[in-house]
């Protein structure tokens, strides 16, 4: 009988329970797990960051931030996170980096804001065009 595989949000929960109880250990283990599972939850790169960072592993801290990062290259969220761990691994240099990318990241999304705005009124625009002309007839 195979066992049925938990879906990736019950299985982060799962992981943050266990870290809440104070079972850090099998928490990142758990983690690790639905990541062998789920390589491209970038969530539960961000948990596994922080949990190695509660445990004192700083290399694993940065890797799994690495990893979130890559997933979320366009999310400011994970930078800024990425920048706060970088900052309690001692790298001040990593962290300078991940904060630039962040604002990156941030003026990117600020970007294809405007754009899309810009679009949507130049729509409105021709449409309002097309309608006087319809009208004008």
């Amino acid at each position: 009988m195979s066992e049925e595989i938990k879906s990736k949000e019950e299985w982060y929960d799962d992981c943050v329970a266990l870290q809440q109880n104070g079972e850090l250990a099998q928490a990142i283990s758990e983690l690790k797990k639905m990541l062998a599972v789920y390589p491209d939850y970038p969530l539960g790169y961000l948990a596994l960051a922080v949990f190695s960072q509660d445990k004192g592993d700083d290399k694993a801290t940065l890797e799994a931030m690495e990893k979130a990062c890559e997933l979320e290259q366009d999310d400011p969220f994970y930078f800024t996170a990425f920048s706060s761990l970088a900052i309690k691994c001692g790298n001040h240099e990593l962290a300078e980096e991940a904060l630039m990318k962040a604002q990156e990241a941030r003026f990117a999304a600020q970007l294809r804001k405007m754009n899309e705005l810009r679009k949507q009124e130049l729509r409105e625009r021709d449409e309002a065009s097309v309608e006087a002309k319809s009208d004008a007839e």
